[in-house]
């Protein structure tokens, strides 16, 4: 049997420690920022953004790594006879699926998944993968049983402001100003069926007590979820945010694990500081 190497887009937004417990491969996405190109969560950081577009009123543009990159990073490990499973960005929100698709048509043995997902909704894949692996699962099983855990994850995130939106043009002038007049805050989650972000439940007041509601909504059907792992993903915001949702998890919801972790370049130029999300997944 062929070892499996796992890999997955810099879009998962797991910390270097998970990446490194679980034997993770990161493809990173490409940044464009004032007329520069970087590597998502190599050579530049979320801080980096924010702070260029609080100097210069510029965001980045993000985009996929071309087919000859996947095939590059895929080609180290099937040269030396070992199969890969990748799991990309989702088809709906990003060309990085369709293009590590046309690598793995080059390729033998290379088994891409559509997380049909972004952020810690992929890397909850990720990590399931990675536990089919260390159990020594053959890559075309790995690849059949999370694609069909994909329809089983939970993504969704508040949104504090609508500037990053806004300045993006993903959102209307009219939307921003109204949500920032009437202090509204917008949860977006992700469709599991096109994986495109459509709005959900609208929030107003304070952050931390929309995320204190954000959170119970999301959690309500306790029955459904399964209770393994549950993460905590911010763009960056106050300890005190993070810590207002842990504790409440903490003291009303029986996880066994929750972790926290941080939105890497891609996610974060989109939704822009204090955005943060609860995901984990259904039985």
């Amino acid at each position: 049997m062929k070892r499996v190497i796992l890999s997955a887009d810099s879009t998962c937004d797991l910390t270097d420690d998970l990446i490194k417990r679980y034997n993770v491969n990161i493809q990173p996405l490409h940044i464009n920022l004032d007329e520069q190109y970087y590597r998502d969560g190599v050579d530049i950081s979320p801080d980096d953004i924010y702070a260029t577009y609080q100097a210069k009123g510029i965001l980045p543009k993000t985009s996929a790594p071309n087919p000859i990159e996947y095939i590059d990073h895929f080609k180290q490990w099937t040269d030396q006879g070992f199969a890969v499973v990748h799991i990309s960005l989702g088809s709906g929100i990003s060309s990085s699926h369709q293009n590590s698709l046309l690598a793995a048509e080059e390729l033998p043995d290379v088994y891409v998944i559509d997380s049909g997902n972004l952020s810690t909704g992929m890397g909850l894949l990720v990590i399931e993968a990675a536990e089919r692996i260390e159990r020594g699962m053959e890559a075309a099983q790995i690849y059949q049983e999370i694609n069909q855990l994909r329809d089983k994850v939970r993504a969704s995130f508040v949104i504090d402001k609508l500037t990053y939106l806004y300045e993006g043009g993903r959102c209307s002038a009219l939307a921003n100003i109204s949500a920032n007049l009437l202090n509204i805050k917008p949860s977006i989650k992700v469709d599991n069926e096109s994986g495109k972000m459509t709005v959900g439940k609208k929030y107003r007041g304070s952050l931390p007590r929309v995320l204190k509601h954000y959170t119970d909504d999301q959690l309500q059907d306790e029955a459904t979820i399964n209770k393994k792992r549950i993460f905590i993903t911010h763009s960056g915001t106050d300890q005190k945010n993070i810590n207002t949702v842990k504790e409440l998890i903490e003291q009303n919801y029986r996880f066994e694990e929750i972790l926290i972790t941080r939105a890497g370049c891609t996610i974060s130029s989109h939704c822009g500081p204090n955005t943060l999300g609860v995901l984990f997944m259904e039985n």
